[in-house]
């Protein structure tokens, strides 16, 4: 029960790493004091009341969480909460109801004739005594459940009774993908939908949040969500209330055509995580030049929260998908230091994670917290301005970050997926002529001179990503990561190549270095029967959109 307390711990730390927004785990009372807020019990207890036998969620009490709250606004940092409003768990009291039995591969056909179940469909809150809200819950207010208690039996049953039905402005899975677990919520009921308006104004008005995070939001009409939008905005005084929605889809036109209906709402990019997880099981055989096809962030932008992973994508939960840890450094770059997209980085990822359960066969994964920071670094002092691409080769990539009025300095990305190292040509502008750049990743160490034409070659280690900005003597917090001796030799040798390489050097000249250096060490050699190359070829310089 220490998150909240942690989270105000963090507070100063994470604005100056330039994180400008949280967003927070489901605050609401859950079915016990050990439940993650996926399986909510009463929305209107964020730590205060004794139900379900814990007065505190597992995050902390109420208290706590103002004070994190107030903390993090103390640094300028707005929070959003996790709204789980698809369905309700572990309800107080049974009632008979007449219900039928659908085809869970399809919930359009009913298996069976209507009948009376007795289900777990009553919520009176005694905990909390009508505080704050005297509504009271019973079948009339859900559309579905999955447990008959007097019949013993589980099935998907869709609730009947007047106006009864799925909402049908959701996901067309299993034919209509209204229904997901527990008691599914109807937001076809005047009086669901007040008292749910009621939740998320009183969130605002008693936190000061600035958004929500929506979860499960292809099982929930569309039309309720983008209505439900539209009131918190006009009645909190917030036009720019933020909503970002889980709709967990690989196929991005499934997402377009999500906000065709609700464009007042982003997306996480689901798309660009599977990709991301391809290229780490794939190694150098993924086309890095691919990297953000079919993905939400190059088919509609404004509307793209990029991420790598989440809590439902790690190892044994429900969605698990990975992403490498080698890959990670270079997800980072690509959704953090680039123009387009809101990133999202995953907890998890930056302070690590420990095995849920004894019966997990995982060990505890650590944090990226060093690597992480700096990218968050980068982003927060390089990566303004005009944005040029050169994705132009399946293996090593990178972009140019030129700066804008206010942060002028610029930034030069480049990342290699390839077993040896990479290096990419780009032009950071005429008026850098003579500049000294440096890694301020702290991977490559030796410095690069800008050409007077503004060109120079920036490099990158194998399986790596560099951060190139010009030198600058302040920059005491550029350490070199603690690596293996394998790994320091590498780059020791890589270095080596790379002052031999100089820019006027030729492509017969590195052929001839590697063939003096067999011994090179590969630090991923389960990658040498995937691809075994020469060093990437320049790119050419590709323009890109102008920005926004």
């Amino acid at each position: 029960h220490q998150h909240w307390i942690r989270l105000k711990e963090q507070a100063s730390l994470l604005s100056t790493l330039g994180l400008t927004a949280i967003w927070v785990p489901p605050p609401t009372k859950g079915s016990s004091d050990q439940d993650v807020g996926y399986a909510p019990y009463d929305l209107w207890d964020m730590g205060e009341f004794d139900q379900k036998g814990t007065v505190p969620t597992k995050y902390g009490t109420k208290d706590e969480l103002k004070a994190a709250i107030n903390e993090c606004k103390k640094y300028g940092i707005k929070i959003y909460f996790d709204a789980v409003l698809n369905h309700k768990a572990s309800g107080d009291e049974t009632e008979t109801f007449q219900a039928v039995a659908v085809a869970n591969d399809d919930r359009t056909q009913e298996i069976e004739a209507p009948h009376d179940i007795t289900a777990w469909t009553k919520f009176t809150f005694q905990g909390r005594k009508g505080h704050y809200s005297d509504f009271q819950w019973n079948h009339n207010h859900f559309s579905g459940t999955d447990w008959d208690a007097k019949g013993k039996r589980s099935a998907v049953f869709k609730i009947e009774g007047e106006n009864k039905s799925f909402a049908d402005d959701v996901d067309g899975e299993n034919g209509n993908f209204d229904y997901l677990m527990c008691c599914n919520i109807d937001y076809k009921h005047p009086d669901v939908v007040a008292d749910t308006e009621r939740w998320a104004l009183w969130c605002v008005q008693e936190f000061g949040i600035d958004g929500f995070r929506i979860d499960a939001l292809k099982h929930i009409s569309a039309g309720f969500i983008a209505h439900l939008l539209d009131t918190v905005r006009e009645e909190s005084g917030k036009p720019d209330f933020f909503a970002v929605g889980e709709y967990w889809k690989q196929d991005v036109d499934d997402l377009n055509t999500h906000l065709e209906t609700n464009a007042n709402i982003h997306l996480f990019d689901v798309p660009l995580h599977y990709n991301f997880a391809r290229a780490g099981k794939e190694g150098p055989s993924f086309d890095m030049r691919t990297i953000f096809d079919g993905s939400l962030v190059q088919s509609t932008p404004h509307s793209a929260v990029t991420f790598i992973d989440n809590h439902d994508t790690q190892p044994y939960q429900a969605l698990e998908s990975y992403v490498e840890p080698w890959f990670k450094p270079l997800a980072a770059a690509l959704i953090c230091l680039r123009f387009d997209g809101y990133p999202c980085l995953f907890y998890g990822d930056f302070y690590g994670l420990e095995p849920i359960s004894e019966n997990e066969p995982h060990t505890a994964i650590p944090g990226r917290k060093e690597m992480f920071s700096r990218m968050l670094l980068a982003r927060k002092e390089f990566a303004y301005g005009d944005q040029n691409d050169y994705l132009d080769h399946p293996n090593c990539v990178g972009w140019v970050r030129h700066g804008d009025e206010h942060h002028p300095k610029g930034l030069a990305v480049v990342m290699s997926n390839s077993s040896t190292k990479g290096y990419k040509r780009m032009n950071v502008g005429q008026h850098r002529a003579g500049q000294v750049w440096v890694d301020m990743m702290g991977y490559w160490k030796d410095p690069v001179t800008i050409n007077n034409e503004g060109w120079t070659k920036f490099y990158c280690h194998s399986g790596s990503v560099s951060l190139w900005v010009e030198k600058d003597e302040g920059m005491s917090w550029i350490t070199v990561e603690e690596c293996t001796p394998e790994e320091h030799e590498r780059h020791l040798r890589e270095e080596e190549y790379a002052r031999q390489n100089a820019d006027d050097s030729s492509d017969d000249e590195q052929k001839e270095f590697e063939a003096e250096h067999p011994d090179l060490p590969k630090p991923l050699d389960n990658w040498d029967h995937l691809l075994t190359e020469d060093k990437p070829e320049e790119g050419d310089l590709k323009e890109d959109k102008p920005r926004r």
